[in-house]
């Protein structure tokens, strides 16, 4: 797995971002998998199901830098988190790409997508109508994508099933570029929460990510 990008963006926060060469066997020789994780390999789909799975906790344990079995499991929500570690961990895949997020201290969210003209047939789904009019036409696809990673990384982050990203998740308007920031929020009832996103394109993917700062982190 080559390395494409591994950045410290805080202290104690990095995002990493591999390209997936390896065969599954070949992934699934670098980790150590216990019964219940080989199940859910086993109840996975398809060859890139097998291999976003096991890339994922491959770049994971590389950017955690040990040898230790590290016990990665979903909570009551879906969301990955490390029962043996005090790390915050976020997770996300697309094609030949896996991506990580890792923090000591902060709740994190990232997301990576191959960018494809479909989206543009789901932006009702996700985008409001406010959102929508700050679209750049010129660069609509990956305007929306941006949008699409930014909001991604967020619902990540929050990590609650119950999060819209069309209703509970906001963005300010923002001008596209390959590489930038932009402000969103989460809003829920009786509670609201702001945050930065950062994100950049690379190749044919985007790339959004999202962390806490002592604004907006839980109390």
């Amino acid at each position: 797995m080559p390395v494409i990008f591994l950045e410290e963006i805080e202290k104690d926060t990095f995002i990493g971002l591999w390209k997936i060469e390896e065969n599954p066997a070949e992934l699934e020789n670098q980790l150590q998998l216990k019964e219940h994780e080989l199940g859910v390999l086993r109840s996975l789909q398809g060859n890139k199901r097998n291999l976003h799975w096991l890339a994922t906790r491959v770049l994971l344990r590389k950017m955690l830098n040990t040898k230790d079995y590290i016990d990665c499991q979903p909570d009551e929500n879906g969301k990955p988190i490390l029962l043996n570690l005090p790390h915050h961990i976020s997770l996300s895949h697309s094609y030949d790409y896996a991506a990580v997020m890792i923090s000591k201290e902060k709740r994190v969210g990232i997301d990576i997508e191959i960018i494809k003209n479909k989206i543009e047939r789901v932006q009702n789904k996700f985008m409001s109508n406010e959102e929508l009019s700050f679209i750049d036409h010129k660069n609509t696809i990956e305007h929306l994508y941006v949008c699409w990673c930014a909001k991604e990384a967020l619902y990540k982050l929050n990590g609650k099933k119950e999060t819209s990203f069309k209703d509970n998740i906001h963005l300010k308007p923002f001008p596209y570029a390959e590489k930038g920031q932009l402000k969103g929020s989460i809003n829920k009832k009786n509670s609201s929460k702001n945050y930065t996103i950062f994100y950049k394109k690379f190749e044919d993917y985007m790339v959004g990510y999202a962390y806490e700062t002592e604004d907006n982190a839980t109390k």
